[in-house]
């Protein structure tokens, strides 16, 4: 009798064990970003609204995106900074080039945050209608750029079958970041009907949010196994 509730005992408290061990590999696993310093970038805003399709503007959903995915990145433990947190742009009326002035600004802002990483958010539009799904650029300006790239759109590859490859950009923003890696992250096309219905909805933005943050943290996992 006493050697069965011995057995019994150790099998409780083997239970129990394992339980531990998986709670606590969960809460390092919801905390994966901790320590990391990520700035979002959502593209356009004030008197440049980006792309257009009747009275919905690109600047409006680049920000919608952007604040649901700081809260994705946030619950893995990561600092998060926005650029902008409303609409606004950074131009002065000094600037020779206004638009060059947002985006020198913008630059600014990602570099005096320390940020290990920063993303870009837009959206893509294109004559004839007949584009869709999500585009991934960056440039080759910071080596860490296209390892990012690529484990951003095998991210997209994996959670929407899309095909699509890393392609370069030479936009002035993203050239002229040298000291923070990031990319920029063309969500959708506005001027494609599927798309601009799925863009506007907060369970696809969810959507979204949920694939850009598996990408940084694929990202910062070859980064670790690069530097070990």
């Amino acid at each position: 009798m006493f050697l069965r509730k011995y057995k019994v005992f150790l099998l409780i408290l083997l239970l129990l064990s394992i339980i531990s061990l998986d709670t606590m590999k969960a809460r390092k696993d919801n905390r994966i970003l901790k320590g990391k310093i990520i700035t979002i970038d959502p593209g356009h805003g004030g008197r440049d609204s980006g792309a257009m399709y009747g009275s919905i503007m690109e600047k409006d959903l680049n920000l919608q995106i952007s604040n649901v995915l700081k809260i994705e990145l946030e619950k893995k433990g990561a600092t998060v900074f926005l650029t902008r947190e409303k609409d606004e742009d950074f131009s002065s009326k000094w600037d020779r080039n206004r638009k060059h002035g947002d985006l020198w600004r913008r630059i600014l802002k990602i570099q005096d945050n320390n940020s290990d990483v920063y993303l870009s958010i837009h959206l893509n539009s294109y004559p004839g209608n007949t584009e869709s799904g999500a585009e991934v650029l960056y440039h080759p300006i910071h080596k860490n750029n296209i390892v990012l790239g690529e484990k951003m759109i095998e991210s997209f590859k994996q959670d929407y079958r899309d095909t699509r490859e890393l392609l370069k950009t030479d936009l002035y923003l993203y050239r002229n970041i040298a000291r923070v890696p990031g990319v920029l992250i063309e969500c959708g096309f506005l001027s494609t009907a599927y798309d601009r219905k799925l863009l506007q909805t907060e369970e696809f933005q969810q959507r979204l949010a949920k694939t850009i943050t598996k990408g940084t943290i694929n990202y910062f996992d070859v980064i670790k196994n690069q530097k070990d």
